[in-house]
């Protein structure tokens, strides 16, 4: 149960000495050599070390499996931090680090390879990156929420296990090729994106970069919002109907039609996406814009019981004196997506939402203190649609002689606009979907509006990308291919912020499909606040270069 600090893995980093030869010594360990007797870093268990023949675009590396401080939790199960690290042959490394974020609730060890996220192409091993993983110090996997009865399991999966792997990667790698990192870089998205805003403000002494796409930085407050949205989606459903009964895909896509009638063109031309989103919020208006039903449900209005829920949701969880429990939400047309509905309507591999299906589990589990512990044989329904905004929502603050860190204070940044070391030697890239459904990006946009208005040179150390359309991560109709991770190397190691990044789309997504959008489109997407709009006289609307910031 014992916490082990970041500084004592450090200082124990020149135990390596007798292996490695510190930075200045040109002896290394082979690949079959990185044992946990050789490297001697404490409580680290090496489970294999294997050279790994290349294999289709990923080159030939060495693989480790480990974990770190074994212990039995107070629910009598053994937990530990599992990590994987993958290194490049000593030729082939670029000398940097590259930590690949989770996603979810962890709970398994995804393969190291380095995910480049919304990259057109390749991984960060390819590029030549040493790539770290971790499972988040449980290894029950996504479905299972119960690991969080441990309050270490808690701390671990919330900010520790980044924490501990990082350094001893580090470790590893000095004992590999004989020398630190000139660079080290975390990128995820979700839980990996609010892993890299955790990092940013615990760990900032640890990395020159970051990219944290579609954060979940207040996942705990998400998870009521998540509640609420079911609360809400059931509110206008029919006897045996489920929030995908009541929302069909013609009454979603209906909605997204009519945001388009009202804010296609406020970019200067009708594409099919909504890049000027601040006049949009203005310009569409739930109530008047979009038909009500006279009759029952049908395809070319919304009826009043269906509105009153999407205008609930939209504006945010609350409790029933009205205060603000998580953030509103933007109107834009990637509501129709497959992702959108997917995780707030209908996950399709079973009939609930995917925000029911995961989200009830870890509120119930993580994010209470002491655990409500509910019972989910209903996939999580019964405890989201009973969930009190009154006296559910305030547990995420708690704490107890047992849980002493309350899942505000163990999953969020701490002093999130408060970022001095980060300043000092870092930079910060945000990246969220405009119809993100799973962490609200007015959410983001409210913490970075608080930064600036804390430091006025918030920009020179950390920007905010908006990507238009884009569901959670990606999906949507929506220009989601762009490569982050060169943006941010130019502006670590080049000195260039980036003012704009170049995005495509995947023809392949059945959104842009539906929407009929060549595969050829490109757009720029803006540093916040800025918003790209089509420039005087440009015919191409097509192309990025047709298009400007302000």
């Amino acid at each position: 149960m014992r916490k082990f600090s970041l500084a004592a893995l450090v200082a124990a980093s020149s135990l390596l000495a007798g292996c490695s030869g510190g930075s200045d010594d040109p002896t290394v360990l082979a690949c079959g050599d990185l044992t946990t007797a050789n490297l001697k870093i404490p409580n680290l268990q090496v489970a294999s070390a294997v050279e790994v023949a290349a294999s289709g675009a990923l080159p030939a590396h060495c693989k480790v499996n480990g974990s770190l401080n074994a212990r039995t939790g107070i629910d009598g199960k053994s937990y530990a931090i599992g990590f994987e690290l993958r290194t490049p042959l000593p030729a082939a490394w670029n000398g940097k680090f590259f930590f690949q974020g989770g996603g979810g609730t962890n709970g398994f060890i995804v393969p190291a390879t380095g995910n480049l996220l919304n990259a057109p192409t390749g991984t960060a091993l390819e590029r030549g990156y040493a790539v770290a993983s971790t499972d988040g110090g449980h290894d029950t996997g996504q479905s299972d929420s119960t690991f969080a009865i441990d309050p270490q399991a808690r701390s671990d999966y919330g900010y520790n296990a980044v924490g501990q792997v990082t350094v001893t990667a580090k470790q590893i790698i000095q004992a590999r090729f004989g020398r630190s990192p000139a660079r080290s870089y975390l990128l995820g998205c979700s839980n990996g994106g609010r892993d890299a805003m955790v990092a940013a403000s615990r760990f900032a002494d640890q990395f020159d970069g970051y990219v944290a796409a579609d954060p979940g930085f207040n996942l705990p407050k998400a998870a009521i919002a998540e509640a609420w949205d079911t609360q809400q989606f059931m509110s206008a459903a029919t006897t045996g109907q489920l929030p995908k009964d009541a929302f069909p895909t013609t009454a979603m896509s209906l909605l997204a039609q009519k945001i388009l009638a009202k804010c296609d063109a406020l970019d200067g031309v009708a594409d099919g996406m909504v890049n000027d989103r601040a006049a949009c919020q203005s310009a569409f208006n739930l109530a008047s814009d979009v038909p009500t039903c006279t009759g029952g449900p049908a395809a070319d209005c919304l009826t009043a019981a269906q509105k009153s829920a999407l205008q609930n949701v939209f504006a945010g969880a609350r409790d029933t004196a009205g205060q603000s429990l998580y953030a509103s939400w933007p109107w834009d047309a990637g509501v129709a997506g497959q992702n959108w509905r997917f995780w707030k309507l209908d996950a399709g591999f079973a009939p609930l939402p995917f925000n029911t299906l995961i989200g009830a589990g870890a509120m119930g589990f993580i994010f209470t203190s002491p655990p409500d512990a509910p019972d989910l044989s209903d996939g999580g329904l019964g405890y989201q649609l009973g969930f009190s905004m009154d006296t559910g929502a305030p547990k995420i603050f708690a704490t107890t002689a047992t849980y002493k860190e309350s899942a505000m204070d163990f999953m969020t940044p701490p002093n999130p606009t408060e970022l001095a070391t980060l300043k000092a030697r870092g930079k910060l890239i945000v990246v969220h979907g405009t119809a993100d459904p799973v962490f609200s990006p007015n959410d983001t946009i409210a913490w970075y509006d608080a930064l600036r208005a804390k430091d006025t040179s918030a920009a020179d150390y950390a920007r905010l990308f908006l990507v238009p359309g884009m569901n959670h991560c990606a999906g949507g109709p929506a220009t989601d291919r762009f490569d982050m991770l060169t943006a941010l190397e130019d502006w670590v190691e080049k000195g260039t912020p980036p003012a704009s990044v170049r995005a495509t789309l995947n023809a392949a997504d059945p959104d842009v499909i539906a929407a009929g959008w060549p595969a050829t489109r490109s757009r720029p997407l803006c540093a916040y606040p800025k918003q790209a709009m089509l420039k005087t006289g440009a015919t191409d609307t097509e192309d990025a270069g047709s298009f400007e910031c302000r």
